[in-house]
C-alpha cells in the first residue's frame, strides 16, 4: 500500500473505508474518511486490509514558460517551506512547487511582471538551519547575480528569517542588487494565506526600486492590502502565526508595497542603492557562539558550560544587567556568575545584548552594568537585536578572529544605528 491508496481496513470490531494518508508514527495508519476527517488507527488492532483502488498521479499540463527581454529577470530560490508549496486533497501531502512554470500556475500575475529562474536549492527547515546553509545560499545568490539577474527572492521559513537575513546582510560583502527574503504564515492553499501577496509585493519592490541591500518582505498588518520591506538587520518575529508578525525593530520600514496597485512607497531611503560593485562572500566558519539569558535564581553553572565557545552573548535584563551583585546572604550565588562573566570575558569575546527587543544597551547608567564594561563585556550602546548580535559575533569570529572586540561595535552593514529614531525613544 503506498500513500493516495484507497484501502479496506478491517479490525476486530468494524471495517473502516479511506485514503491512506502519511502518519508521523509507524504503528498507526492514517486514513482520510470520506466525510474530510482523518482517523489514525493502531497497526496492532487490523485484522486485515486490502487495496480497493491505487493512487494515480495526475498529469497536470503545464502552460509553456518564455522569457522576455522587456521585462527584468529575478531569481527566485527556495529553501522549501509553506510559501511554495500546496496540499494535494487526494492524498492530503503537501507537494512542493519550484519551477517557474510551477510558480506561474500558482501565482500567475509574475508571468506579466518579470522573467523568473525558479529552483531549489536544498530543503531546509528554518528551525534546523546552521551556518553552512547560509553559506549555501549565499554562493547560490552569487551565481545568480553572475548570472546578470535584477535581483534575487530567498523563500524561506519564518521562524528564523531575522537570523537568516542578518547572516546574508554580513555575507554579501559589495551587493549590486536586491536580495529579499519572503515568507509565509499561512500556507498556500488556505484562504487566509499570505504567500502570494507577500511574494508579489516583493517581485514589484524589485522592479521599482533602486534597493541593493538584504531585506524581508512580509504583511505589514493584517489585511491583505500592505507590505513591507523590512531591514534584514533590523527585524524580528514578533508573533507565532500572525501574518503581521514581523516588525521593524529601533528603525522604520524601508518601504510599503501596496499589493493591489503595485505602489511602491518608500519610507527610508537610507540604503543602499544599486550600483556596479564586486561582490565578495565573507563566509561562517565553524565557530561556537552561545546565547545566555538573565533569570532570577540564575546559576553559574549556566555560564560554566560555555567555557569551551568561541564567543558568548549575554541577554540582559533591562539596559544591559545580569544578577552578578551580592546584596545579602540569598544572593551569594551572584558572586559566582560576575566571576563567571569575568572568566569568560578573559577567553573570548563576550557581548551584551536585550531581552527588551526595542531600546538601547546601556550599561553605565547603573553600578551592575559598569561592573559588566569593566570586565570587558562588550556591546555598550549597541542597539543590536539579540539575533544581530549573535549572528554579527559569529561572523566576526569567522573572518576577524583577532579583530572581534575592536570590530564588534562598529556599524558594518547598517546593523547598529548612530541615532535612535524618535518613536523608539
Amino acid at each position: 500500500m503506498k500513500i493516495g491508496d484507497r484501502i479496506l481496513v478491517e479490525t476486530k470490531d468494524k471495517k473502516i473505508e479511506g485514503i491512506l494518508m502519511p502518519s508521523v508514527k509507524e504503528n498507526s495508519l492514517v486514513l482520510k474518511l470520506d466525510s474530510g476527517y482523518n482517523l489514525g488507527i493502531s497497526k496492532s488492532k487490523v485484522v486485515k486490509s486490502k487495496i480497493l483502488k491505487k493512487y494515480v498521479v495526475k498529469e497536470v499540463k503545464k502552460k509553456e514558460y518564455k522569457s522576455s527581454k522587456n521585462k527584468k529577470t529575478i531569481a527566485i530560490l527556495h529553501t522549501g517551506g509553506t510559501i511554495a508549496s500546496k496540499v494535494d486533497y487526494e492524498t492530503g501531502g503537501v507537494v512542493a512547487q519550484f519551477s517557474p512554470e510551477e510558480l506561474i500556475a500558482m501565482f500567475p500575475e509574475l508571468e506579466k511582471k518579470v522573467n523568473l529562474n525558479s529552483r531549489l536549492m536544498s530543503n531546509m527547515f528554518s528551525e534546523d538551519l546552521r551556518f553552512e546553509h547560509y553559506n549555501l545560499m549565499a554562493k547560490e545568490i552569487q551565481k545568480e547575480i553572475q548570472n546578470g539577474v535584477d535581483g534575487v527572492i530567498i523563500t524561506h521559513g519564518t521562524d528564523t528569517i531575522h537570523y537568516t537575513s542578518a547572516a546574508l546582510s554580513f555575507i554579501l560583502d559589495g551587493l549590486s542588487v536586491p536580495v529579499i527574503i519572503v515568507g509565509a504564515q499561512r500556507s498556500s492553499d488556505r484562504g487566509s494565506s499570505d504567500a502570494a501577496i507577500n511574494l508579489i509585493s516583493a517581485v514589484e519592490f524589485i522592479c521599482n526600486s533602486e534597493f541593493a541591500e538584504v531585506g524581508v518582505c512580509m504583511h505589514k498588518d493584517s489585511n491583505d492590502d500592505i507590505c513591507w520591506i523590512l531591514p534584514g538587520m533590523k527585524c524580528r518575529k514578533m508573533h507565532s502565526s500572525r501574518r503581521d508578525a514581523f516588525r521593524p525593530v529601533n528603525v522604520g520600514a524601508y518601504a510599503e508595497i501596496e499589493y493591489k496597485t503595485g505602489n511602491v512607497n518608500i519610507l527610508n531611503n537610507g540604503f543602499a542603492k544599486r550600483e556596479k560593485r564586486n561582490l565578495k562572500l565573507k563566509l561562517f566558519k565553524d565557530v561556537k557562539v552561545g546565547i545566555v539569558k538573565a533569570y532570577p535564581e540564575m546559576n553559574a553553572d549556566v555560564l560554566k558550560a560555555y567555557s569551551k565557545y568561541d564567543g558568548l552573548v549575554l541577554e540582559g535584563t533591562g539596559l544591559g544587567h545580569f544578577p552578578i551583585t551580592k546584596l545579602d546572604k540569598f544572593t551569594e550565588e551572584n558572586d559566582k556568575i560576575y566571576n563567571e562573566i569575568k572568566k569568560l570575558s578573559m577567553k573570548m569575546p563576550v557581548a551584551m545584548s536585550l531581552q527588551t527587543i526595542f531600546g538601547r544597551v546601556d550599561m553605565n547608567v547603573y553600578s551592575n552594568g559598569r561592573k559588566l564594561v569593566d570586565v570587558g563585556v562588550l556591546g555598550n550602546y549597541s542597539d543590536m537585536t539579540l539575533e544581530t548580535s549573535y549572528i554579527k559575533l559569529a561572523w566576526l569570529l569567522s573572518n576577524y578572529p583577532s579583530k572581534v572586540r575592536e570590530m564588534y561595535m562598529e556599524d558594518i552593514r547598517g546593523e547598529i544605528s548612530k541615532r535612535t529614531n524618535q518613536e523608539f525613544l
